[in-house]
């Protein structure tokens, strides 16, 4: 019986995330989960926390974000492709979630063109330490394409969590990322979504994977997840040369200390963690 709510759940998230600009009103949402207008509304809720508008708005948020960082498309394309009918409206929802307008935040925020020589001193900084961290077993949802997609991944496991009731079983919420993004294309990038299990055996649907710890960098990088890309640029363009370290040949991972449902954008705290020989 769960697991029919469980897919229905899945299909919506899904449905949400691929649809930023289509109509993702209850009724519609509804319909994709096969299920009355009303019920719908109430399940939706006790399996996630917060209502179906809450959701739609997050997840066109954090598409916005991302897009703003990752593309050159002008604030009305963004605030069109996210479902808002003119960029007024898209902006004053935007710096309500993120604290300032879309301009402002992509000028802050964009990566330095490639091929240039980038300076130190625009590096973002964020402390980093070399610590011994712990073996760790996951339980993760396979995902391709961008990176910074990844969301749509995380949102499936929450809800995985959520209609199973697994979350006591479940430790830090953790992102691997098993491709270098400089070299595979874009639209195979592979990484996983999850958390460390602290249960007995993989619950099914879901991919058992490990990280062997040991001596690691960890960097927290405070802010918005559409920042992490730039503190990227920071440990590896700044930190690790500096460093006299030397990276394992193991992929990078992070783990989030906070909850983006209840935490504030620039409040958000991330360990991005590169394991060292």
């Amino acid at each position: 019986m769960i697991g029919r709510y469980e897919d229905r759940l899945l299909r919506v998230l899904s449905y949400i995330h691929d649809n930023p600009a289509g109509d993702l009103s209850l009724d519609r949402l509804a319909d994709e989960a096969a299920m009355s207008r009303f019920h719908w509304h109430r399940v939706f809720r006790a399996m996630t926390g917060e209502t179906c508008a809450q959701a739609v708005r997050r997840m066109r948020m954090n598409r916005a974000a991302s897009w703003l960082i990752q593309t050159d498309w002008p604030v009305d394309q963004v605030a069109a492709r996210c479902g808002y009918p003119n960029s007024a409206s898209f902006a004053r929802a935007f710096a309500e979630d993120f604290g300032q307008r879309p301009g402002p935040f992509r000028q802050a925020g964009r990566l330095r063109p490639p091929l240039l020589k980038p300076d130190p001193e625009d590096y973002p900084m964020h402390p980093t330490e070399i610590r011994t961290e712990p073996r760790r077993r996951l339980a993760m949802l396979r995902h391709t394409g961008a990176y910074y997609t990844i969301g749509q991944s995380f949102e499936k496991f929450g809800a995985i969590c959520e209609a199973r009731g697994l979350w006591p079983q479940v430790g830090p919420v953790i992102g691997v990322y098993l491709d270098n993004p400089e070299v595979v294309p874009e639209a195979e990038l592979t990484s996983l979504a999850g958390a460390e299990w602290r249960g007995n055996g993989i619950p099914e649907g879901l991919e058992e994977w490990s990280i062997d710890g040991g001596k690691t960098a960890v960097m927290t990088y405070k802010g918005p997840y559409s920042g992490l890309a730039a503190a990227y640029q920071t440990l590896f363009g700044q930190w690790l040369p500096e460093s006299g370290e030397e990276p394992a040949d193991a992929p990078c991972y992070e783990i989030s200390l906070n909850n983006p449902r209840t935490t504030a954008p620039e409040d958000l705290l991330t360990e991005i963690c590169l394991p060292l020989k």
